[in-house]
């Protein structure tokens, strides 16, 4: 659930966030809900690690001295550090709760904590980009609407059709929204992440960067802790070897565990969800997802808006939350009216991206449009979605 850039979302709730690795391509951006956090984050403090763990360090970094012409070993960011989880006394009391509310093993969980890593490398990528740097709409699509993005979804188009028409059928989300989630998550299947759930949520949940949110966040994840131990023991494998992104998401879809545990469906009918190996689980599972969050069967998603009053007339209408709620009276009274026809009675939301020092590209959106950033709260993140669908679309009917 995935995550931010939250383009004036930031102060709404995070609890159904669920993609994580769609971001990452982005410097300074965060896959969980980072949103617009605007202080200047302090180091994160967290317990010193055992006199071991020091121990340790200290003996890597004198046998790397032993020969200067010896190149040092690169340190993947996945691969995180020891700090034993157990000496932490917050850790400590989740076992407590998991074991008296969940019927774990106590010991078990000992072990598991005991194996589990620091990821710094989480840490820094959860922390909020720059607040001075300008947002670009035309900057963020070109990452994501682009030839081999594009070729690679009219090949997963064309591999799993049918998957993709029952999922419509089914749900009612059109085959092209699948595919432009799935194609901006993963690259269908080609970046599901490298990093330890475990180790990213772990680390999260207990050392979260200091933002103003930070509480919120680590009880955010904590949970997610929990979704990843239940997961885990329901599934029947070893939590260790769910590999994602650094904000825990999983699969070609990049749901979080509670996402996963909530809204994943076995699409592919063989009895078990697995969104790591199963593209047609993924498929249907992203279908259901946007269903129950909001999907109209049949409605229209954008209308590209044209401003007749100059920006700035209309504020009031902008950061409204993730619903479509104005009238076209409303916005016709703000000089905000459709380049193209809309239905009747049909509710709408103004939708502002912003691009840097260009000027700000507006559009109408309904509530197909939100439900889409119910995936990911983000504008950039849903037009983006809306826009690579579309492409690929487009590329497999020429």
């Amino acid at each position: 659930m995935p995550i931010k850039i939250s383009h004036r979302l930031s102060k709404l709730p995070a609890t159904l966030l669920m993609t994580a690795s769609c971001l990452a391509a982005l410097a300074g951006s965060s896959a969980y809900a980072q949103g617009s956090d605007t202080d200047t984050p302090k180091k994160s403090a967290r317990p010193a690690p055992s006199k071991k763990a020091g121990k340790q360090k200290q003996d890597a970094k004198s046998a790397g001295k032993k020969s200067s012409s010896t190149k040092k070993k690169a340190v993947s960011p996945q691969e995180g550090e020891y700090v034993n989880f157990n000496e932490w006394k917050d850790v400590s009391k989740f076992v407590d709760e998991m074991v008296a509310r969940n019927g774990f093993n106590k010991e078990e969980l000992n072990a598991l904590f005991a194996k589990t890593r620091y990821l710094d490398s989480a840490i820094q990528l959860m922390k909020p980009a720059p607040s001075n740097k300008p947002k670009n709409w035309a900057a963020y699509r070109a990452r994501f609407i682009e030839p081999y993005r594009i070729n690679a979804g009219v090949a997963f188009w064309n591999d799993y059709g049918v998957a993709l028409a029952r999922a419509e059928a089914q749900y009612g989300v059109p085959m092209e929204i699948i595919v432009g989630i799935i194609g901006v998550e993963t690259v269908y299947g080609r970046n599901t992440g490298n990093f330890r759930v475990m180790d990213a949520i772990t680390t999260l949940a207990f050392d979260y960067p200091n933002t103003p949110t930070r509480d919120a966040r680590m009880a955010f994840f904590r949970g997610e802790l929990e979704n990843t131990l239940l997961f885990a023991r329901e599934s029947n494998i070893d939590p260790m070897s769910l590999l994602g992104s650094y904000a825990g998401a999983i699969g070609w879809a990049q749901f979080m565990p509670g996402s996963l545990r909530q809204y994943a469906v076995d699409f592919d009918g063989d009895g078990k969800i697995d969104l790591r190996n199963s593209p047609v689980d993924a498929i249907g599972s992203v279908a259901h997802y946007l269903s129950v969050h909001g999907w109209q069967r049949g409605q229209p998603i954008v209308f590209p808006a044209a401003i007749s009053n100059g920006e700035g007339k209309f504020d009031a209408l902008l950061n409204q939350g993730l619903e479509a709620k104005f009238t076209q009276d409303d916005l016709q009274a703000a000089g905000i009216a459709s380049r193209s026809e809309i239905p009747a009675g049909l509710r709408l939301g103004l939708v502002d991206l912003q691009n840097g020092t260009a000027p700000t590209e507006y559009w109408l959106a309904t509530n197909n449009f939100y439900a889409i950033t119910q995936y990911n709260r983000s504008y950039f993140y849903a037009m983006s979605v809306v826009e690579l669908g579309r492409a690929v679309s487009a590329a497999r009917n020429r």
